[in-house]
């Protein structure tokens, strides 16, 4: 069924479906891509909200200092006049915050410090401990992270990787404060149970927030200078199509037809009826459990790793995003917030100061000024109400996390939020609701959660097929994390071995590891010494 063709079809159309196309068009293969929805981008998609045309979106999007594969892929992306492409729509944010209930709001810089005075105010901030850890706590803290920093890539794997970041950093033995500021943040940011979650992932990228911020010329943390489609994804379809790649949208993926000598079909829902679509290659390019639900008994007896998606599709949890429109601008500071005591692990981020090109007043009555948006990422845990997100109508929902938002950051004397300022509302429709109770019922965009263990389930993106890859946040990458960065990795590789199989002579992606702080390079290699040994981790000398 495989051989030297230059036919590739890719189910799904999100990141690593276009990032896939992206590079494969690039390298001469004719490129077909089949995506469920009527708006390209998948979880990276922003649309217009209700009938009033507000911008809407899945979750806002931002782009840490680690990134470089899709980077690299966005600054390859043409965009009007900008030499940058698409990257030079990416501004920095200058600062980060922390908001808790009934205390004053934590303010941090979002990058290293250019000015002695900036330098000076990042200092106080941290030496003063803005968050109330005792001096234990904070020693214990940064030991934890020094032993990750200084500790090689093998013992990661092997050893972090098994056990939940909780675990490692020893949450039961401290206060409530310190398990609320180090551990419960991993929702906030990844939708990830501390619990649950692997010590190498959640520490990892813990180091690499570290390093953005702390590190000379680096700002850590980025936001697209306007809704998302408007600025990144409608121009990078436009960018594909030009180039012949054959992007179907509404064209839901419902069967795959093949054996262990690889795929001969795909059978997808159109908009003219059921069609079979026959390519050379097959990317899958769709969520964790989505392909779970698509794999036959014959392409799982296949390839062992295959089966173990079906594992794998159990450890997703819930990361949606709300927008309240507001009717006049709140730029509650120039980043990001979390929202650390908050029960359903809220973040936040004040849209308008990022889109000079965006006018509210243009929209609807002409009254909204700003959009407020915030991810959801906590869908268990009561609320406010009394009631898990998950067990919430679409309006309770909306109630709860703004009673949420204004218990955070109403405090020591300054109103942020008040309710004359909510213009409207609007939440991610992935959230479906019963038509009989009100109260949700699914999500149609889970995220994958890396969970303690299972970095050995995870597959490569080569699968044995001899014709089928994948290319997905589930596939085993340096990145190791549910995200945009992670997705445009696992197509890279899935366009690599492409490559490889097809026997073609294009030159291959490239592909990199997760940036390591230099000053530990020698601890580094001294545990590589130690681990291949036999012996425990030491704290460096």
């Amino acid at each position: 069924m495989a051989g030297t063709g230059k036919r590739v079809l890719i189910l799904g159309g999100g990141v690593a479906g276009m990032s896939a196309a992206h590079e494969l068009i690039d390298r001469g293969f004719a490129v077909t891509v089949l995506e469920a929805r009527d708006i390209p981008g998948g979880k990276a998609r922003s649309m217009a909200s209700h009938s009033d045309g507000l911008p809407g979106e899945h979750g806002f999007r931002f782009f840490p200092s680690f990134y470089q594969h899709l980077t690299h892929t966005l600054q390859n992306i043409p965009y009007r006049n900008n030499r940058l492409g698409v990257l030079g729509n990416l501004v920095d944010t200058t600062r980060a915050g922390a908001a808790r209930f009934g205390k004053d709001l934590i303010i941090l810089n979002s990058g290293f410090p250019d000015t002695p005075d900036a330098f000076m105010e990042m200092a106080d901030d941290l030496v003063g401990n803005p968050f109330g850890l005792s001096a234990e706590e904070t020693r214990f803290f940064g030991a934890r992270m020094m032993q990750i920093a200084s500790s090689c890539h093998e013992r990661r794997v092997e050893e972090y990787e098994k056990i939940g970041w909780w675990q490692f950093i020893e949450a039961d033995r401290f206060s409530d404060n310190y398990r609320s500021v180090l551990g419960s943040t991993t929702r906030s940011l990844v939708a990830a149970d501390p619990r649950k979650a692997s010590a190498r992932t959640i520490g990892d990228i813990t180091l690499q927030a570290v390093m953005g911020l702390s590190t000379p010329g680096k700002t850590y943390d980025r936001v697209l200078n306007g809704p998302t489609s408007k600025v990144w994804i409608d121009p990078w379809l436009e960018h594909l199509r030009a180039r012949g790649v054959d992007y179907r949208l509404s064209c839901p993926v419902t069967a795959l037809q093949g054996d262990a000598r690889g795929l001969c079909g795909v059978t997808a829902s159109t908009p003219s009826g059921e069609q079979t679509f026959e390519a050379d290659w097959y990317v899958v390019a769709l969520p964790v459990e989505k392909i779970a639900g698509l794999l036959t008994d014959d392409l799982r007896a296949a390839d062992p790793a295959l089966a173990a998606v079906d594992g794998l599709s159990q450890h997703v949890a819930w990361m949606n995003g709300i927008q309240y429109y507001l009717t006049r601008e709140v730029p509650v500071l120039h980043g990001h917030v979390l929202y650390v005591d908050a029960p359903w692990a809220l973040s936040s981020i004040s849209q308008s100061q990022f889109w000079p090109d965006v006018d509210f007043a243009g929209f609807g009555d002409g009254k909204v000024r700003d959009s407020f948006s915030v991810d959801i990422s906590d869908w268990d845990t009561p609320g406010l109400c009394g009631k898990p997100a998950r067990a919430c109508t679409r309006e309770e929902i909306a109630k709860d996390v703004w009673r949420q938002l204004r218990a955070s950051l109403n405090t020591g004397g300054v109103l942020r939020l008040s309710d004359n300022l909510l213009h409207s509302w609007f939440l991610d429709p992935g959230i479906v609701f019963d038509p009989h109770t009100g109260v949700t019922q699914a999500n149609l965009d889970p995220l994958l959660v890396n969970s303690a263990g299972t970095w050995r389930q995870r597959p490569q993106a080569a699968t044995g097929l001899p014709n089928l890859f994948l290319a997905s946040d589930y596939v085993q990458t340096n990145t190791d994390l549910a995200c945009m960065e992670g997705a445009n990795e696992a197509a890279r590789r899935a366009v690599n071995a492409i490559l490889q199989r097809s026997g073609s002579s294009r030159p291959p992606c490239q592909i990199w590891s997760l940036p390591e702080p230099e000053v530990f390079a020698r601890w580094r290699r001294d545990d590589l010494a130690r681990f291949r040994q036999g012996k425990p981790w030491k704290a460096a000398a």
